[in-house]
């Protein structure tokens, strides 16, 4: 019989000092991945397709050759045959429901205003390429593409291009390629890992290099964008998942592990956590977690992070919970206590799920939001993932002759101020005929 999973619980008062960061990735152990991930970068900025061959046959035990890198379109003819028609209406609702949602967003971007004579308008303009990173080998995650590729497409980019891990046979998932397809993705690589993120940072003899890097992925994955960084864009840091749920004594506590072992069955490093007012409710998810995490399918994977990362903490007050969650800052949050929408507007996470009818999984798959979302705490200050992350906001300004007559003292006073004369000099010029110059 399969050991009981214990839940770590705490009382908020009785919490080390640093908890948050004990629930971080150990500063030693990241250190030893990027060391190891400079090592892969330099390999492929040096050897290219070749490096991208040997790498793929060493870590996902594929033979490919520089020839068959990129996936082909009779790749994508078969997958279709190896997917059902249900799984395809699935993926094109996705699609659909994610694009209207993304288009609404940027509607509402664009902006002109208009004062004494000067106007000033913001467009948005694509970037010229992007990368997305989908995980694959063991298991297939179509959403993710759905989640990087449609708002690209919505935000006008020309050339999208997707890099996820082959299988075994040198294959990238049917659903992955299907759905690449649905979203118009012009180049897919079968290509994984920190190579990947190098490959599409530096290019190759096969995948020209992009602009901006986005989606989620291991911690190599994250480590790997954060190093090629400086040379380009990336969208933020989103490592393993994480769900944090706030809960007061109204709360069904059975959801609420139903949720927890939802986002453990994403790894061994996913995070899961409970944070309520209630000792009741923590003793019933701690009751329900040891019973689903036994019987539940991927259970060697959730058992594990749930007895690695999970947590449950009891708190004396809504405030203090509160604070709790802010300072975890996690990816997902769901609220289920008495009124939700009352304290939603006051919680810090890179996606808010209010109530027991909005479970994380409804995010992933239904509502049309976007799944790739900041973890680590990085909630903070990274937004989830959207179409204008593919934009540059552009300003242009209009002004009339009385418009910039009326700001030319302005303008004088701190050209002068800052040492700077000839910018006044370049007002002062449309006020004069040419003999004055």
């Amino acid at each position: 019989m399969q050991k009981q999973v214990q839940v770590k619980t705490w009382k908020a008062d009785e919490l080390p000092l640093d908890w948050f960061e004990r629930q971080k990735t150990d500063s030693k152990a990241a250190e030893q991945v990027e060391d190891s991930i400079k090592t892969i970068i330099n390999q492929v900025k040096e050897d290219g397709d070749r490096a991208l061959v040997e790498l793929t046959r060493k870590f996902d035990k594929a033979k490919l050759t520089r020839k068959t890198l990129r996936a082909t379109a009779e790749e994508t003819k078969e997958a279709y045959r190896k997917t059902s028609r249900e799984q395809v209406a699935a993926l094109k609702f996705m699609q659909q429901k994610v694009s209207s949602f993304q288009r609404q967003q940027l509607q509402q971007t664009e902006t002109q205003a208009s004062s004494d004579g000067i106007t000033v308008r913001t467009i948005l303009k694509p970037i010229e390429s992007v990368g997305c990173y989908v995980p694959g080998g063991r298991a297939a995650y179509p959403s993710t593409l759905i989640m990087t590729a449609v708002p690209a497409k919505v935000a006008g980019v020309p050339r999208i291009v997707v890099c996820s891990p082959p299988d075994a046979e040198g294959k990238v998932n049917p659903l992955v390629l299907v759905a690449s397809d649905v979203c118009g993705v012009d180049e897919v690589y079968k290509v994984g890992g920190a190579q990947a993120i190098a490959a599409l940072a530096y290019g190759t003899e096969t995948v020209t290099p992009v602009k901006k890097i986005v989606g989620p992925g291991s911690r190599y994955v994250t480590a790997a964008k954060a190093l090629v960084s400086k040379d380009v864009a990336i969208d933020m840091p989103a490592g393993p998942s994480e769900v944090v749920v706030l809960a007061d004594e109204t709360a069904d506590a059975r959801l609420i592990a139903f949720d927890m072992v939802s986002q453990a069955e994403h790894g061994e490093d996913s995070v899961a956590g409970l944070i309520t007012t209630s000792e009741k409710v923590a003793s019933k998810v701690q009751d329900y977690l040891s019973k689903l995490a036994v019987s539940a399918e991927r259970r060697e994977k959730i058992s594990e992070a749930l007895s690695k990362y999970g947590f449950i903490i009891v708190c004396n007050s809504l405030q203090e919970a509160q604070g709790l969650v802010n300072q975890f800052a996690p990816e997902h949050l769901e609220v289920m206590t008495a009124k939700p929408e009352k304290i939603a507007n006051k919680l810090t996470a890179g996606l808010i799920l209010a109530g027991p009818f909005s479970p994380v999984a409804l995010s992933d798959y239904g509502s049309g939001t976007n799944h790739v979302l900041p973890t680590g705490g990085f909630a903070q200050v990274f937004s989830g993932l959207s179409a204008l992350d593919f934009t540059r906001r552009v300003s242009i300004v209009e002004s009339s002759k009385e418009g910039l007559e009326k700001v030319k003292e302005t303008i004088k006073i701190m050209a002068e101020a800052e040492n700077l004369p000839n910018h006044y000099r370049a007002i002062e010029a449309r006020f004069q005929n040419d003999e004055s110059a």
